[in-house]
């Protein structure tokens, strides 16, 4: 987890509008930052926040190597093919860093190439001084983020938050476009000598569930079409394996749900077998003895890690909240509730520990049909269908939660559910399948790791949670407690007003209308460009809060021993 960000045709007159911004996302790469100008490129800026992760003595970006000395690569995410990509294209690497084979493969493969050869989660920028060219690229589930900033002048703007940016608009009024650079495409620019950019073609080169077109970590071949469960299991724990790599201490959040549990037990019996010079520190949030807390002490206990146990109080919240909102960039209201916690554990694992690199649980419920509103499909191609469009926008709430959170403290977070390989096997499997199975969401996954004993029983089978449920108490839930918190910072005139000021996603309660609020202090008139809808269960009527403690399906208050 880095920062990067990057200026083209702007006329800055001083570097004083370059760092003023730059520094904005600073918390994202706090061991070193750098920012070049070449000449040649007519006021052109490259700046880099790093965390360090792999090869701290010659990861620095920009990154320039000897064999081709006129591109600079900025990326920030894990390459975590680049030592197979090396061997089999012959790429002799001067550093450590896995970013490096992004270079090599632009050299000899071509721009078109570069992305879709890449197994990994990424953001980059390649400037290609002498063909006077800018690529750019994110992964397909958009798990790295990145901004893009346009005008009619051909100025162009690129930073891993839209906050790096935004301040840019206001410093040089403009017809400025500020939008989130979509996942699995890659772009390229032209700069013409008076360093107007141009945008020469877009292309998406991976949708959610497509094949990966590289050769994949775990070979097909060893895959049994006659073991779906086998094959689950095998594919997953390929991708806890291949996001090992890492010279910090790596740690992982753990709830007691299904999700984050799996990933947390698969990653300590990986990290013993490996013999790493550390005991796995796993952490769990909330408030007193939540069903949250509880259910991770017991499996912290059965996969014997050192486990930390962070409480939270209301007051807690209402420091924080504001906070949340301008590290979010967001509004909305399922995403910031859920962000709290992630938000005050990430300050706990950043203060208190030396763990840098943190596994979590994210993609699950898109992918494996984890929503309790799935039991209300109307058939299985709907339900895959909407696991297609919760996994193509998941860059919009789940992830940007993750990223965000956690980047906020310096902290890199690595999601083996969205994994490429994992995520088109599971995908390819029947649909009727993957829909839930005898009132349990995510059935198949937990079937599949049934006789393992990686987890207690209860603990696999435990009932899907809101987390505004899990966090707290079934008696007065995160989202209440803030709607107290908020009940005063908004008054009824405000609320009444709401829909002639706010027509985008217009905010019908106070806790909404607050969210709004401190968003547009922020990030004045942005809310349509980076925010296109509120995240919502689907197939459910007469609901307008998106918790899932509204649906009639659940069931995380009711008993939950035993295998259901």
């Amino acid at each position: 987890m880095c920062g990067i960000w990057a200026l083209f045709g702007l006329e800055c007159g001083t570097l004083a509008c370059v760092c003023n911004n730059f520094g904005k996302i600073s918390h994202r790469g706090p061991d070193a930052f750098k920012v070049e100008y070449d000449s040649r490129i007519k006021d052109g800026y490259l700046g880099f926040h790093r965390l360090s992760i792999v090869d701290g003595l010659c990861g620095m970006q920009p990154m320039r190597l000897c064999a081709y000395p006129e591109l600079f690569l900025l990326c920030n995410g894990e390459i975590y093919n680049y030592k197979k990509l090396g061997k089999e294209n012959d790429f002799h690497y001067t550093t450590k860093c896995d970013v490096e084979a992004i270079l090599h493969l632009y050299t000899t493969a071509g721009a078109e190439n570069v992305a879709r050869s890449l197994d990994g989660v990424f953001a980059f920028c390649i400037l290609d001084v002498k063909k006077r060219r800018i690529l750019i690229a994110r992964d397909p589930y958009g798990v790295r983020p990145l901004f893009i900033l346009r005008d009619s002048k051909g100025r162009l703007g690129v930073s891993s938050e839209s906050k790096g940016l935004f301040g840019i608009t206001n410093q040089f009024p403009s017809d400025w476009t500020l939008q989130p650079f979509p996942p699995g495409y890659y772009e390229e620019y032209e700069i013409s000598e008076k360093g107007k950019v141009t945008l020469l073609r877009s292309v998406q080169y991976h949708k959610p569930g497509d094949k990966p077109s590289f050769p994949t970590f775990v070979p097909w071949t060893d895959l049994d079409s006659k073991d779906i469960s086998g094959n689950i299991k095998k594919l997953f724990l390929g991708a806890i394996q291949k996001r090992l790599m890492s010279e910090r201490r790596i740690g992982c959040f753990l709830s007691g749900g299904l999700d984050s549990s799996l990933v947390a037990a698969l990653l300590a019996k990986e990290a013993k077998e490996m013999n790493f010079p550390y005991k796995l520190q796993t952490f769990a949030i909330g408030m007193g003895d939540s069903p949250d807390i509880l259910a991770a002490r017991q499996v912290a206990d059965h996969i014997g890690t050192e486990h930390h146990e962070i409480n939270f109080t209301e007051k807690d919240i209402e420091d924080v909240l504001d906070d949340v909102i301008y590290q979010l960039e967001t509004f909305d209201i399922t995403t910031i509730r859920a962000s709290v916690g992630m938000y005050l554990i990430s300050r706990y694992v950043k203060k208190n520990t030396d763990t840098t690199v943190v596994f979590s649980g994210e993609g699950a419920d898109e992918l494996a049909q984890g929503y309790i509103y799935f039991k209300n499909a109307p058939d299985a191609v709907a339900a895959h269908e909407e696991s297609l469009r919760l996994l193509k926008d998941i860059y919009l709430y789940d992830g940007l939660r993750a990223d965000r959170s956690t980047s906020a403290f310096s902290l890199e977070l690595r999601a083996p559910f969205l994994d490429l390989q994992f995520t088109h096997y599971f995908l390819s499997l029947e649909a009727v399948a993957r829909q839930p199975q005898n009132g349990v969401e995510k059935h198949l996954l937990r079937s599949a790791f049934e006789e393992t004993n990686l987890l207690p029983k209860n603990v696999l089978w435990r009932h899907k949670e809101a987390f505004s449920d899990g966090v707290t108490s079934v008696k007065k839930s995160l989202f209440q407690i803030i709607q107290e918190i908020v009940e005063n910072r908004v008054d009824n005139n405000e609320l009444d007003e709401a829909a002639t000021k706010y027509p985008h996603c217009t905010p019908t309660t106070k806790e909404a209308l607050y969210y709004r609020k401190v968003f547009e202090k922020h990030f004045e008139n942005q809310a349509k460009s980076l925010i296109p809808y509120f995240w919502m269960p689907k197939w459910i009527e007469g609901i307008s809060d998106p918790s899932a403690r509204f649906i009639k399906h659940y069931a995380a208050d009711k008993q939950q021993n035993g295998v259901h």
